[in-house]
């Protein structure tokens, strides 16, 4: 059986695409030849199966007001008996969180990850029985957001919790035993909404993981 490995995220993995001019297929959604995802699968080969569970306004742990099913912690469990056995869970989530409707510090989101995590490590799907975690910390997201009307929905101090993330995330990945990455200056953002990855940007976070991840699963 393959390496299943299970990509947990928001709008970044499901591939959205604020730059039509930078999609090939000129649509919202970068296609099959352009997301991380699938050029991860694509670099590691046939002995590996990525796994693309991607959200569009997913948080780690909190429920959004305006939107249903938005916290990963309700469906952690489903998503990983659904691809049972898994050998490594990619979480790449943290953009949302900084929404202000939430009402959450850096510390606070790092604190409902360390959940996520703690849930995701009970969930009787991992290979061998044995918890295998990567933590990807988004990177940062620009002020220019404020440019756009998406940055009235997200509201005030997200650039600067995003920007603090990082810190409290590695820390806690290391308190749980979990490989971490910071995306910051390893996968760009676009300068339109400046929270979403560019064409470039899928293509630079898959190179990274290319090398990365083998040494996880070694």
């Amino acid at each position: 059986m393959k390496k299943h490995i299970v990509c947990f995220g928001d709008s970044n993995t499901h591939g959205y695409c604020a730059d039509p001019t930078d999609c090939a297929d000129g649509g919202d959604r970068f296609n099959e030849e352009e997301r991380w995802t699938c050029l991860l699968q694509k670099a590691l080969g046939d002995e590996y199966l990525v796994i693309e569970e991607g959200l569009s306004g997913r948080t780690s742990v909190f429920d959004d007001p305006l939107h249903e099913c938005m916290s990963g912690l309700d469906v952690i469990y489903s998503t990983l008996m659904s691809h049972e056995p898994v050998d490594l869970l990619i979480i790449m989530l943290g953009t949302n969180d900084t929404k202000e409707r939430l009402g959450m510090s850096a510390a606070c989101i790092s604190i409902g990850m360390e959940r996520l995590i703690m849930k995701a490590k009970t969930v009787m799907a991992w290979r061998n029985g044995v918890p295998n975690i990567l933590v990807i910390c988004p990177p940062h997201i620009g002020d220019g957001l404020y440019l756009r009307p998406e940055g009235d929905a997200m509201g005030y101090g997200c650039p600067q919790k995003s920007r603090e993330l990082s810190k409290y995330l590695q820390s806690m990945a290391e308190a749980q035993h979990c490989a971490f990455l910071d995306a910051e200056g390893v996968a760009e953002f676009n300068k339109l909404d400046c929270m979403h990855l560019t064409r470039k940007g899928h293509s630079q976070l898959a190179e990274k993981l290319t090398g990365l991840v083998p040494q996880i699963l070694s």
